[in-house]
């Protein structure tokens, strides 16, 4: 194996004021003994240090006082760096936000100890992973959406159901729940074209939200051409009264359907649902109760409330 000659001191500095982590490097005590640009450039654009000399200062000291501001995110930090120094960790790994006024921003932090000269040292890496913290949040927020409506998906339906039902049994409140049918859907795919369809599917969907308005509303793509809406602390005569304006106001977007029996008008079917959760009820009864309560409305001539 060839043997590599001495690398100059200058290089390796360029090599780490060349990297976009920021490093700095710290003795068992606390004191930094090296920073590079990337970690300098930071500090001055978030006035970290009042001349940006960070040499000889204490990395310890600038986190306790962090902590002592109330900075949770820097006791974590701060704890985790004390206990791969003290050797209770081999290294330490930690993500956390460090977001400003302007954006929101993640950081990862990694604390690696090593010897030189007799003397232990510790490598703290600051690295940016906000692009990728960015793109989880999308891909969970699109998880819980349905794609072509913008509404919850079935999936979010069932959890948001799940924590209304417990809370409305814990404060022994109403909770309402209407599933609607848009009626001989299938007569708009086969009239005008799946596009159409698709068109349709979004402007019920931007109406169902103009009636889940309060935090523990919720409305749904629950299937198909079928939608759910929540309502919290609903009676059943103010969820009647609310399905019914719901109805009407589907009607007035004036969609075409002419082959459809019911309307030459896109037109909806709902049926309502509306309990005090006990302990002895389930979930998955009040579903089928709203079911059978949309049959009936579909039996009964459809573009009514049942």
């Amino acid at each position: 194996m060839p043997e590599f000659p001495n690398i100059p001191d200058g290089f390796l500095r360029s090599v780490l004021n060349s990297i976009t982590e920021h490093i700095v490097v710290i003795d068992c005590h606390g004191s930094i003994a090296f920073v590079n640009n990337s970690w300098i450039t930071f500090g001055q654009d978030n006035a970290c240090t009042r001349d940006g000399d960070w040499l000889h200062q204490n990395y310890l000291e600038i986190c306790d006082r962090a902590v002592w501001r109330g900075d949770k995110t820097a006791g974590e930090a701060v704890e985790g760096v004390r206990a791969v120094i003290k050797g209770l960790l081999p290294y330490f790994y930690y993500e956390y936000p460090c977001h400003s006024p302007q954006t929101k921003r993640w950081f990862t932090m990694r604390v690696t100890p090593f010897d030189l000269a007799s003397h232990q040292y510790y490598v703290i890496t600051h690295q940016d992973i906000t692009d990728r913290k960015l793109a989880e949040q999308q891909v969970r927020r699109l998880s819980r959406v349905d794609a072509l409506t913008g509404l919850a998906n079935r999936r979010t339906f069932d959890q948001t159901l799940h924590d209304e039902w417990q809370r409305a049994r814990r404060e022994g409140q109403p909770l309402s729940l209407a599933m609607l049918d848009i009626d001989h859907f299938k007569l708009i795919n086969d009239t005008y074209g799946h596009p159409v369809g698709d068109t349709c599917l979004k402007k019920v969907g931007q109406t169902l939200t103009g009636f889940t308005n309060r935090p523990g509303d919720s409305c749904a793509r629950y299937g198909g051409e079928e939608f759910a809406l929540i309502w919290s602390n609903t009676s059943e005569d103010q969820a009647r009264e609310l399905a019914n304006r719901l109805l009407h106001s589907v009607a007035d977007l004036r969609i075409p359907n002419e082959a459809s029996p019911t309307s030459p008008w896109l037109t909806i079917s709902i049926g309502v649902s509306t309990v005090i959760p006990a302990i002895d009820m389930d979930e998955d009864r009040f579903i089928t109760q709203a079911d059978q309560a949309l049959y009936q409305a579909k039996s009964n001539g459809r573009n009514r409330v049942a």
